[in-house]
């Protein structure tokens, strides 16, 4: 049986994702019905997404929009100019370290603590928006970056919010900017704690006030996580010292 094409290749899925974020009030659906109308074909790959231009993405959204002129869509020319770069691979990526190696054992003691990000290598973003996942394996006297993953392809799942929780399983712990109520839920019926911190944080200063939590006064959910008996849970717990 012979398996057609997908419409669009995976490297150009996620361009797409990203400059649909770049602009505001755009949605993924707004951008790819451009895309596929100015590209005139079905299927997309990466090559494709060179020939845009700022002009294609202005005059179509100011069709849209019933803009003749396309000076009044409320976008902005320089999140077109960044769409645009994006489309065609040309924007320049975030600087992120790169992952350490980890092997099971290698950190007594450790968790698994996932961080919502949007850039940098910071807590910035929101669960059900953010670009990427940084992971990081944490114990009371290390913290090592174990993995960075693209979250980009969710917009194209059925079930977005498990999509991305299937994303970090291998996780105890989220933090994020914000999170939803039905997604928390997702989050929690995956074995994933989530932690909502509304000021974010640059990544080092979250895991090591994580590092303090569980070091210093670990609340009875983090405790379960370490492996502490049940009866033994709240004996050195002191809600006070670990509320921000």
């Amino acid at each position: 049986m012979q398996h057609s094409a997908a419409p669009i290749s995976r490297e150009a899925a996620l361009r797409i994702a990203l400059a649909a974020r770049a602009m505001p009030g755009i949605s993924l659906a707004q951008l790819i019905d451009v895309l596929h109308n100015r590209i005139g074909k079905e299927q997309i790959d990466a090559e494709d997404l060179r020939t845009l231009t700022v002009t294609d993405l202005k005059t179509a959204f100011a069709s849209a929009d019933g803009e003749e002129d396309g000076e009044d869509i409320g976008i902005g020319l320089e999140a077109m100019k960044l769409a645009v770069r994006i489309l065609w691979g040309d924007a320049e990526g975030d600087t992120l370290p790169p992952e350490q190696p980890y092997a099971e054992g290698d950190m007594p003691g450790s968790v698994r603590v996932a961080l919502a990000s949007d850039s940098g290598e910071a807590l910035n973003g929101h669960f059900g928006s953010c670009i990427r996942y940084l992971v990081y394996q944490v114990s009371p006297s290390e913290i090592r970056l174990v993995g960075i993953r693209d979250a980009l392809e969710a917009d194209f799942a059925p079930d977005k919010n498990g999509f991305r929780v299937q994303l970090i399983a291998d996780c105890h712990v989220l933090y994020v900017v914000s999170i939803g109520g039905p997604a928390a839920a997702k989050v929690i019926r995956g074995d994933i704690y989530p932690m909502k911190r509304l000021e974010g944080g640059a990544a080092i200063d979250v895991l090591t006030e994580f590092q303090r939590m569980m070091s210093q006064s670990p609340p009875p959910w983090l405790a379960k996580i370490l492996g502490v008996a049940a009866g033994q849970r709240v004996k050195n717990y002191t809600a006070a010292t670990i509320e921000d």
